[in-house]
């Protein structure tokens, strides 16, 4: 990828997480969205292959840090799949899937799944039959995460239209199952309450005492990720948080853009591109 000028964040906050991650990047962690982030938005979730400078991005920057770690609501397994990661990953790479609940080790490739709350299974043998009863139109999808499920509606002929009409019965659905609803972009995740990427995130970082942190995401699911980095700050470890704007195939996500350090452009060209001057950075200091 060609070389671009690292990015000056827009908060002092910012700014002061971005110094601390230069300054010790021995000790600094890399957090990563997946989907929208390193992989482009598209229209079948099953083949969001990553970004092809992906993997040579993060082999590249990871000999500097702690640790990278990829957080998503997607199985381990399937982020790891889409990643191209099964090949020599940088071995201080995490995938921590279903929203911490599933875990991947680059060093040694073992995956740990823990079993699903009984509501999750529950949902799965409801959901087809009330999207039937709903009259959701062709093209509304339904993803099985292993620990959560989705329904998508940007296939459909009016996706917002028919997101709108299925976010209420979705989310009485997940109430009488004890879940939680989480929207995203033409999308309605069900999944069990208190599993997000913020408290996945916080774990991460206490666990490996890191000094400071970036965390890149692009949709409302990262907005508990933005959270626990500014909860961070206060706890004295210093962080970016990053905003992954649109490549063309979504829109920029305004609740996450307004709470961002440092907004990018592209996709996950443009998040590359910043973990590509930081790169250089650290490789020039």
């Amino acid at each position: 990828m060609a070389s671009h000028p690292l990015a000056v964040p827009a908060t002092s906050a910012g700014q002061e997480g971005l110094d601390a991650f230069l300054a010790q990047p021995e000790r600094a962690v890399v957090a990563l969205d997946f989907d929208g982030t390193l992989a482009p938005i598209v229209s079948d979730p099953a083949r969001a292959y990553a970004h092809p400078e992906a993997l040579p991005v993060l082999s590249r920057i990871a000999p500097a840090l702690l640790a990278i770690v990829i957080v998503t609501g997607r199985p381990a397994a399937e982020a790891v799949r889409l990643g191209g990661l099964r090949d020599n990953p940088p071995p201080n790479l995490t995938v921590l899937g279903a929203y911490g609940a599933e875990r991947w080790e680059g060093r040694t490739g073992d995956l740990e799944i823990p079993e699903p709350p009984p509501g999750v299974a529950a949902v799965r043998a409801e959901l087809p039959a009330l999207l039937v009863e709903l009259g959701a139109p062709s093209g509304t999808a339904i993803e099985d995460k292993g620990g959560a499920l989705a329904v998508h509606t940007r296939n459909t002929e009016r996706p917002q239209e028919t997101f709108d009409a299925l976010t209420t019965p979705l989310q009485q659905l997940a109430t009488r199952h004890r879940l939680v609803t989480e929207p995203g972009r033409q999308v309605i995740e069900l999944r069990p309450p208190g599993v997000h990427k913020g408290t996945a995130l916080t774990a991460f970082v206490e666990e490996k005492d890191a000094s400071a942190l970036l965390y890149a995401g692009d949709d409302l699911g990262d907005l508990e990720a933005f959270a626990a980095v500014e909860r961070l700050r206060d706890a004295g470890v210093p962080g970016v948080k990053v905003c992954s704007g649109s490549d063309g195939t979504g829109d920029t996500v305004p609740a996450l853009a307004e709470r961002a350090d440092v907004q990018t452009t592209g996709g996950p060209a443009g998040v590359l591109a910043l973990l590509g001057a930081l790169e250089e950075r650290l490789a020039s200091s």
